[in-house]
């Protein structure tokens, strides 16, 4: 679910700094996701904590951006914020998503991914002015940085299969939104996949991609903030409740971009402290 909401936002944030090799960003991202979903994790140490909770705040940020820029487009920034305050109160009163139900807004995801990429290699493309241009390496790595954190599994869940198949997922739809928008265009797109759906004369699907934008964000942000919670702040309490305001205040007025770049540089710590982990064990095995 993470991973289709940012979809939602994060391919134009890195089509603005990589044009066409946005997609050579999502594939460094995936196989390091691949890597990563080997390496054991995180332990309870304050460096991992703070590492592994800030990251998901940033996501959190981002999540809850992508919620308010398509569901809310009047008032992204309020909506994006009443979101986080919402998810964590639901999970101060205990409310918990039945995983049946997880389950079910998956396939759902999934389908509407399949549905997507179908559509849109089945509309010819408006023929794109320039070429490929030479490969920005920073913009490359700031993609990846992007959608790293999203792409990453989270302790319990099936490892490098489910990495293998997300990041199949992640390339096919970056493949076919570059294909029908252009760099340029999806660059400079805020909701990326409404101007898809018009490039492919799709218009008339734009209230199901509400829907759709729905189910990709609000039980992702609620998971992984409780997630985030039970992981790096079991006790709950006060700093639970004083990062829950943080986040929403971010989500409101914290530039997309920003909280990208916060959740990639997140991840990337993460990994580090994880492959110290693997290392530490690897010595006293």
């Amino acid at each position: 679910m993470r991973l289709a909401g940012a979809l939602l936002v994060t391919l134009a944030a890195g089509a603005a700094g990589a044009g066409y090799w946005v997609l050579a960003g999502v594939v460094l991202a995936a196989l390091a996701a691949a890597c990563g979903s080997r390496l054991p994790a995180l332990g309870g140490d304050p460096a991992g904590r703070i590492a592994g909770g800030l990251s998901r705040l940033a996501q959190i940020v981002v999540l809850a951006q992508a919620f308010g820029a398509y569901v809310f487009p009047a008032q992204p920034g309020y909506a994006a914020a009443a979101l986080v305050v919402f998810v964590a109160a639901a999970d101060f009163a205990g409310l918990r998503l039945p995983d049946l139900l997880v389950t079910w807004v998956l396939g759902v995801l999934l389908a509407a991914a399949a549905v997507l990429v179908a559509m849109c290699l089945a509309v010819a493309p408006v023929s794109q002015t320039g070429g490929i241009g030479t490969p920005p390496a920073a913009g490359i790595v700031v993609a990846a940085l992007f959608l790293l954190p999203f792409l990453l599994p989270e302790p319990g869940e099936r490892g490098t299969g489910r990495a293998f198949v997300l990041s199949l997922v992640a390339v096919a739809v970056t493949a076919v939104t570059l294909l029908q928008l252009g760099p340029v265009r999806l660059g400079l797109s805020g909701t990326a996949m409404r101007d898809l759906l018009s490039a492919a004369d799709a218009g008339q699907l734009q209230p199901l991609l509400t829907v759709i934008a729905v189910l990709a964000t609000l039980p992702a942000v609620f998971t992984t903030f409780v997630g985030a919670r039970q992981r790096f702040a079991p006790s709950g309490g006060a700093p639970v409740a004083v990062a829950a305001l943080l986040a929403a205040a971010a989500a409101a007025f914290v530039p997309l971009s920003a909280a990208l770049l916060a959740a990639g540089l997140g991840a990337v710590a993460e990994l580090l402290l994880r492959v110290r982990i693997r290392r530490y064990r690897g010595v006293h095995d």
